[in-house]
């Protein structure tokens, strides 16, 4: 539906405008063990890249930055090289909730106490944005900004669906095929009064827990409220990163670009930030691919007589051998590959990825996984974020089993599983410590990154 806008446009004296950039995401579906905003795109975080569009052209007011509830993200993701300050501009961090509604109501809620304290008067228009559509170009933003400045009360960026829609029933059979002339695939930022957003959020506190959880997103509120929402046209870079794929996607974006330091190349914002050259230099000097180097460790005892279990090492069964105890299969020489990749990749350790508990996000599905398994997964999470493996080293120490024989099955298995070459070796304490004692097995595992 099109809502037809006044013909008054409030100057900007007559009206403030705000930004709620939505950040709190715990990034369970990406995979990285770390809030969404958080993982690097580039050299740049998601958050980083998704404030490149907020320029002094949309002569913003106030920023409210809504970040996860945790004690690291405010440090975590403060913005790398972002002068948010500029002019009068405010800036101001909220912790976000358990929900996308919980999280956007209070940044809302951000927004609304910082005009009372301010005395603004006149319209306020707010914008949501999602931090995850990390490339919606600035052009996005103005549209939606325009609009609100034009009469309307909610604003959404949305592009053409190009796929074709299927309804299916219980069954998992094609109830209806949905005519997509009509369809619109809706984007970020969505734009706002700030007293249709207060309605829209008294609105929601009175439905029912069923009833609130269809409705996703600020517009649907306000649709359900009756408010007629305004569409403009959106952007196809202002995809949202979801999954692995999407951050392969963006990443393919900018790559895509050749960011020279003028605006004849046509783009609306640089992806890439360049830095400018030096005075004398006359050549851009190629970058090399420097080395990361991790360092991991894993220890298991060996289960009680009374309670025996299968040996897993280095990825092998090993028939007749007393077993280790711990989590997984309690293979450590796979436990400490996979602790060496995220040591050299800055993600974090098998904790974060696999424990139970982690930092907003708890993988049921790698509960039991063997050590391989959750080899090629940490593989996978590293080359996500950009790195490419360049091997893996793996020594262990414990008395037993005796491994030469079996040394290179062990790599094979173990190289296959990270996609990578992984050397395996063994040794003794010389009867010292509690592997000399046979109480357990340590191994120790370097990973090399680029």
């Amino acid at each position: 539906m099109t809502q037809r806008l006044d013909d008054t446009v409030p100057s900007s004296t007559d009206r403030h405008r705000a930004l709620v950039i939505v950040a709190a995401g715990s990034g369970t579906r990406l995979g990285h063990g770390m809030p969404k905003a958080a993982v690097k795109i580039t050299d740049r975080t998601v958050l980083d890249h998704a404030l490149d569009a907020v320029t002094e052209d949309l002569d913003v007011d106030l920023i409210v930055l809504v970040l996860p509830q945790d004690a690291h993200s405010p440090h975590q993701l403060a913005p790398n090289g972002h002068n948010l300050g500029q002019r009068s501009r405010a800036v101001l961090t909220v912790s976000g909730g358990d929900t996308r509604t919980e999280s956007v109501g209070s940044g809302v809620r951000a927004v609304q106490h910082h005009a009372e304290q301010q005395s603004w008067a006149g319209a306020v228009h707010v914008l949501i944005h999602d931090a995850a559509r990390a490339l919606t170009p600035t052009s996005v933003f103005s549209r939606v900004l325009d609009a609100l400045d034009s009469g309307a009360v909610s604003v959404i960026p949305a592009l053409p669906v190009t796929d074709t829609i299927k309804r299916v029933d219980a069954s998992e059979r094609v109830a209806q095929t949905v005519p997509r002339q009509d369809l619109r695939a809706v984007q970020t930022p969505q734009g706002f009064t700030l007293e249709l957003l207060q309605r829209a959020f008294a609105h929601i506190e009175g439905l029912s827990e069923a009833e609130a959880a269809v409705l996703t997103d600020e517009a649907m509120i306000v649709e359900d409220l009756g408010e007629t929402v305004t569409v403009v046209e959106g952007h196809p870079h202002a995809l949202k990163i979801t999954t692995s794929i999407d951050l392969t996607t963006v990443r393919a974006l900018i790559a895509e670009y050749d960011e020279s330091r003028d605006a004849a190349s046509g783009h609306e914002r640089s992806l890439t930030p360049t830095p400018s050259p030096a005075p004398d230099e006359e050549a851009v000097v190629p970058q090399l691919a420097v080395p990361r180097v991790g360092i991991g460790h894993d220890v298991h005892a060996f289960a009680p007589v009374e309670e025996p279990t299968e040996l897993w090492l280095a990825g092998l069964h090993w028939p007749g051998e007393r077993g280790l105890a711990g989590h997984s299969d309690a293979d450590p020489v796979a436990h400490a590959a996979c602790a060496a990749l995220f040591s050299a990749a800055g993600l974090g350790d098998l904790g974060t990825h696999f424990g139970a508990d982690t930092i907003g996000t708890s993988r049921a599905q790698y509960k039991g996984a063997s050590g391989v398994v959750l080899l090629a997964e940490a593989a996978r999470i590293v080359r996500d974020a950009g790195f490419r493996i360049g091997s893996v080293t793996v020594q262990f120490i414990g008395n037993r089993p005796k491994f030469a024989s079996r040394r290179q099955e062990a790599e094979n298995v173990l190289s296959d599983a990270a996609s990578a070459p992984v050397a395996v070796s063994a040794t003794t304490s010389d009867g010292l410590g509690f592997t000399g004692r046979g109480e357990g097995i340590m191994a120790t595992a370097t990973a090399v990154l680029y």
